[in-house]
């Protein structure tokens, strides 16, 4: 039975960079699932790569043709952003493990579609001062910082990956990010353990 891993972390918490190198990590030969938003594009993403960017006329077409496996809504300062994973014959389980990055509220969807066998959760923390501190270095890169941004999701966050809503989803695994090498090795080693004992 092949599976489903989902990486999540509060913003800033190294989750992305955990998801690349495991995505290129020959020996764990997961396939990556790019989901959608309608966010604008930052500095140094590309489309299809990061994130398939479009926008909402497009959502409404993927929701009227039933499309939609989750999607997530933020009303930012900029407007509201989706965040969104479509029906588009990316995943097949039949033939291979995936790994997709998203939120608890993601995570909790796509394993309603799919089924608790299949998903797999992948958590990581950071200590909160770490965390603001990461999320602060990235935003200075960008061409328009967006610090009020930044400061409403970091918040978020709080909210978001509360320790009540980790115990609702039964989360009780959590990989500290730390030292970035010894967070990958015991994730993958993680991997390893549910593609072995799903066969």
């Amino acid at each position: 039975m092949a599976k489903i891993f989902v990486v999540m972390g509060k913003s800033a918490s190294g989750k992305d960079t955990i998801f690349k190198k495991l995505a290129v990590n020959e020996e764990l030969q997961l396939k990556t699932v790019v989901i959608y938003t309608t966010r604008p594009i930052r500095a140094g993403e590309t489309d299809g790569v990061e994130y398939h960017f479009v926008d909402e006329a497009r959502l409404q077409e993927l929701e009227a043709e039933g499309k939609i496996i989750e999607h997530r809504s933020y009303n930012t300062i900029h407007g509201i952003w989706h965040y969104f994973t479509v029906a588009d014959h990316q995943i097949n389980l039949d033939s291979s493990n995936y790994i997709m990055i998203g939120t608890l509220e993601a995570y909790e969807q796509i394993e309603k579609y799919y089924g608790k066998d299949i998903v797999s959760p992948i958590y990581v923390e950071v200590e909160d001062g770490v965390r603001l501190q990461r999320a602060l270095n990235r935003e200075k890169n960008q061409i328009a910082p967006k610090y009020a941004e930044l400061c409403r999701r970091f918040l978020a966050d709080e909210k978001d990956f509360s320790e009540e809503e980790l115990k609702r989803l039964q989360i009780q695994q959590k990989f500290s990010n730390i030292d970035l090498n010894q967070c990958l090795k015991e994730i993958e080693d993680y991997i390893n353990c549910q593609i072995n004992t799903s066969y």
